[in-house]
Protein backbone atom coordinates (compact mmCIF):
# COMPACT_ATOMS: atom_id res chain seq x y z
CA UNK A 1 0.00 0.00 0.00
CA UNK A 2 1.32 3.42 -0.92
CA UNK A 3 1.11 6.05 1.84
CA UNK A 4 1.00 9.81 1.64
CA UNK A 5 4.01 11.72 2.95
CA UNK A 6 2.24 12.52 6.24
CA UNK A 7 1.04 8.95 6.69
CA UNK A 8 4.58 7.64 6.04
CA UNK A 9 5.97 10.02 8.70
CA UNK A 10 3.45 8.68 11.20
CA UNK A 11 4.32 5.11 10.25
CA UNK A 12 8.03 5.83 10.81
CA UNK A 13 7.29 7.27 14.25
CA UNK A 14 5.15 4.28 15.20
CA UNK A 15 7.95 1.88 14.21
CA UNK A 16 10.22 3.52 16.81
CA UNK A 17 7.73 3.13 19.70
CA UNK A 18 7.74 0.39 22.29
CA UNK A 19 4.55 -1.51 23.11
CA UNK A 20 3.65 0.66 26.10
CA UNK A 21 4.03 3.91 24.11
CA UNK A 22 2.03 2.51 21.21
CA UNK A 23 -0.73 1.41 23.58
CA UNK A 24 -0.91 4.98 24.90
CA UNK A 25 -1.24 6.37 21.39
CA UNK A 26 -4.00 3.89 20.58
CA UNK A 27 -5.91 4.86 23.74
CA UNK A 28 -5.55 8.56 22.90
CA UNK A 29 -6.80 7.98 19.34
CA UNK A 30 -9.76 5.99 20.64
CA UNK A 31 -10.70 8.80 23.02
CA UNK A 32 -10.10 11.60 20.53
CA UNK A 33 -12.13 10.08 17.70
CA UNK A 34 -14.60 7.95 19.65
CA UNK A 35 -13.54 4.71 18.00
CA UNK A 36 -12.28 1.35 19.21
CA UNK A 37 -9.16 -0.30 17.85
CA UNK A 38 -9.63 -4.05 17.68
CA UNK A 39 -6.95 -6.61 16.91
CA UNK A 40 -7.83 -8.93 14.07
CA UNK A 41 -6.36 -12.42 14.08
CA UNK A 42 -5.34 -13.34 10.55
CA UNK A 43 -3.11 -16.32 11.31
CA UNK A 44 -3.84 -19.60 13.01
CA UNK A 45 -2.20 -20.77 16.22
CA UNK A 46 1.59 -20.84 16.33
CA UNK A 47 1.65 -24.59 16.98
CA UNK A 48 0.08 -25.26 13.59
CA UNK A 49 -2.99 -26.92 15.13
CA UNK A 50 -6.57 -26.11 14.31
CA UNK A 51 -7.81 -22.68 15.26
CA UNK A 52 -10.76 -23.81 17.37
CA UNK A 53 -9.13 -22.35 20.50
CA UNK A 54 -8.07 -19.06 18.93
CA UNK A 55 -11.23 -17.32 20.09
CA UNK A 56 -10.47 -18.61 23.58
CA UNK A 57 -7.66 -16.05 23.97
CA UNK A 58 -7.91 -12.63 25.57
CA UNK A 59 -5.72 -9.63 26.27
CA UNK A 60 -5.39 -8.70 29.93
CA UNK A 61 -5.64 -4.97 30.61
CA UNK A 62 -4.63 -3.41 33.91
CA UNK A 63 -7.24 -0.65 33.99
CA UNK A 64 -6.55 0.84 37.44
CA UNK A 65 -3.86 0.19 40.03
CA UNK A 66 -5.92 1.05 43.09
CA UNK A 67 -4.47 2.00 46.47
CA UNK A 68 -1.87 -0.80 46.73
CA UNK A 69 0.57 0.29 44.01
CA UNK A 70 3.52 -1.65 45.45
CA UNK A 71 1.50 -4.87 45.73
CA UNK A 72 0.35 -4.49 42.12
CA UNK A 73 3.94 -3.88 40.94
CA UNK A 74 5.06 -7.04 42.76
CA UNK A 75 2.20 -9.04 41.24
CA UNK A 76 2.99 -7.81 37.71
CA UNK A 77 6.68 -8.59 38.24
CA UNK A 78 5.88 -12.11 39.39
CA UNK A 79 3.21 -12.88 36.81
CA UNK A 80 5.10 -11.56 33.78
CA UNK A 81 8.63 -12.49 34.84
CA UNK A 82 9.91 -8.96 34.24
CA UNK A 83 12.26 -6.84 36.29
CA UNK A 84 11.13 -4.45 38.99
CA UNK A 85 11.76 -1.40 36.80
CA UNK A 86 9.73 -2.80 33.89
CA UNK A 87 6.89 -3.81 36.19
CA UNK A 88 6.83 -0.35 37.82
CA UNK A 89 6.81 1.44 34.45
CA UNK A 90 4.00 -0.75 33.18
CA UNK A 91 1.84 -0.29 36.29
CA UNK A 92 2.32 3.49 36.26
CA UNK A 93 1.05 3.67 32.67
CA UNK A 94 -2.32 2.07 33.51
CA UNK A 95 -4.57 1.53 31.68
CA UNK A 96 -2.21 -0.80 29.83
CA UNK A 97 -2.39 -4.28 28.30
CA UNK A 98 -0.08 -6.38 30.45
CA UNK A 99 -0.38 -9.67 28.58
CA UNK A 100 -1.75 -10.57 25.16
CA UNK A 101 -3.31 -13.72 23.69
CA UNK A 102 -3.76 -15.51 27.01
CA UNK A 103 -6.05 -18.53 27.22
CA UNK A 104 -9.23 -17.66 29.10
CA UNK A 105 -8.52 -20.16 31.90
CA UNK A 106 -5.04 -18.73 32.51
CA UNK A 107 -6.36 -15.17 32.18
CA UNK A 108 -8.84 -15.74 35.02
CA UNK A 109 -5.98 -16.79 37.32
CA UNK A 110 -3.88 -13.77 36.38
CA UNK A 111 -6.87 -11.49 36.86
CA UNK A 112 -7.53 -12.96 40.31
CA UNK A 113 -3.93 -12.38 41.42
CA UNK A 114 -3.90 -8.79 40.17
CA UNK A 115 -7.26 -8.05 41.78
CA UNK A 116 -6.05 -9.62 45.02
CA UNK A 117 -3.17 -7.10 44.91
CA UNK A 118 -5.73 -4.29 44.57
CA UNK A 119 -5.78 -3.67 40.80
CA UNK A 120 -8.77 -3.45 38.48
CA UNK A 121 -8.42 -5.75 35.47
CA UNK A 122 -10.43 -6.26 32.30
CA UNK A 123 -10.25 -8.54 29.28
CA UNK A 124 -10.19 -7.29 25.73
Amino acid sequence: MELSKNAQQIMDLVKDMNAVELNGVVKALEEEFGVTAAAVAVAGPADGGDDAGASDSVNIELTEIGQQKIAVIKAVKELLGVGLKEAKEMVEKAPVVVKEWVKSDDAEGIKAKLEEAGATVSFK
